[in-house]
């Protein structure tokens, strides 16, 4: 009986710890989230994306809905490295927000191009690739 009891009482702690399946997160996406070439940085009123050596803007706070679904508009230069040309286009961005884990995608509206999707995790640091106009210089220092 006791072991019965206990198995429970496992299953349910993990249900709600998000071991099982993370839930749907509902409401305003904030904060950096990182992935592997990919990043969002997001606050109340806007939010600025990288995926590989692009980068684009939401110029909107992006809200997710009860099952943790968003889509938004915004804009997104595929063009920015070696020469960033400066062209914006016209994207969507969308994705779902499942507990601290959020999957984006970005499409070109006005051509062809879907960059995506990509993993993103909340606060973990960007993993960008070779991409230089992504990388925080670091400062080494010779103690």
């Amino acid at each position: 009986m006791n072991r019965v009891i206990l198995a429970g009482l496992a299953i349910v702690l993990l249900r709600d710890c998000d071991v099982v399946s993370p839930r749907p997160s509902p409401g305003k996406v904030s904060g950096t989230w990182g992935g592997d070439n990919a990043a969002l940085m997001a606050d109340d009123t806007s939010a600025h994306a990288h995926i590989g050596c692009t980068y684009g803007n939401v110029h909107q706070a992006i809200v997710a809905d009860a099952s943790g679904k968003f889509d938004v508009p915004g804009e997104h230069d595929i063009t920015a490295h070696p020469v960033d040309r400066g062209i914006q286009h016209p994207a969507r961005y969308t994705g779902t927000v499942l507990g601290q884990t959020m999957t984006l995608t970005v499409t070109l509206t006005d051509t062809a191009v879907t960059l995506g999707p990509v993993q993103l995790t909340l606060g973990k640091e960007p993993r960008m690739g070779p991409c230089p106009i992504c990388r925080v210089k670091r400062v080494r220092t010779n103690l």
